[in-house]
């Protein structure tokens, strides 16, 4: 595990995973346990605070039937590992397609000299080991699927509609449920359909750090 008082990153997990009626807390924690675990605690309840307290943790709020997360945690790459098997572990409880988000911070570029001169801290932004990526999680491929459509089709409606009305993205949306159905088609059976390849690290593709517990 890693040492935390010297770990590189700090990593927040932010989102929510909705469950079927019959799960309850012992499967929530047994299915976190290697979140739980990797903080250095020794039970859900213990490894649920959050490094900020601003941030609610780690909730699972049974009336509602969803897992809440608003968490974060010092660690290093080994984590992604972590992160996986997490999902792996959700993919049996979920009733229906959720994301996580997840952001490494480097902490080496937080620990900088704020004194230091405007262009060895441009430097230092394009360096930093910053990451972003999502996560998808859900009771079968299609259900994973359907979010990830549905989270970019937000997206595409989002950007173009600041140049053509919304009646007129009707193709648009069309055409992008035909790609995921070609995609469906092609991955089905594929092992990797919920693990889509991560975001870039550094400011690349993301306009530069992501702003830090804005939720």
């Amino acid at each position: 595990m890693t040492n935390h008082n010297e770990a590189p990153f700090e990593i927040h997990v932010h989102g929510q995973v909705f469950v079927r009626p019959e799960v309850g807390f012992s499967d929530i924690e047994e299915a976190l346990k290697p979140l739980w675990r990797y903080a250095g605690a020794r039970s859900l309840t213990a490894g649920s605070g959050s490094a900020y307290d601003e941030e609610p943790g780690i909730e699972f709020v049974a009336r509602e039937h969803v897992l809440q997360i608003c968490w974060t945690v010092s660690g290093d790459e080994d984590f992604r590992q972590v992160i996986d098997e997490v999902c792996m572990n959700l993919n049996e409880l979920a009733n229906r397609g959720c994301v996580l988000e997840v952001t490494f911070y480097d902490r080496a570029f937080d620990d900088m000299d704020e004194d230091e001169d405007d262009d060895a801290e441009e430097l230092s932004e394009e360096d930093s080991r910053d990451d972003f990526f999502l996560l998808f999680i859900g009771p079968t491929p299609s259900a994973i699927m359907q979010i990830q459509r549905d989270l970019l089709v937000q997206d595409v409606i989002s950007l173009m509609e600041r140049h053509f009305d919304a009646s007129e993205l009707t193709g648009v949306v069309k055409e992008v449920d035909r790609l995921f159905t070609d995609r469906f088609d092609a991955l089905v059976n594929s092992l990797e359909l919920g693990r889509p390849p991560r975001g870039e690290s550094g400011s690349g593709g993301h306009g530069g750090r992501r702003p830090r517990h804005l939720h």
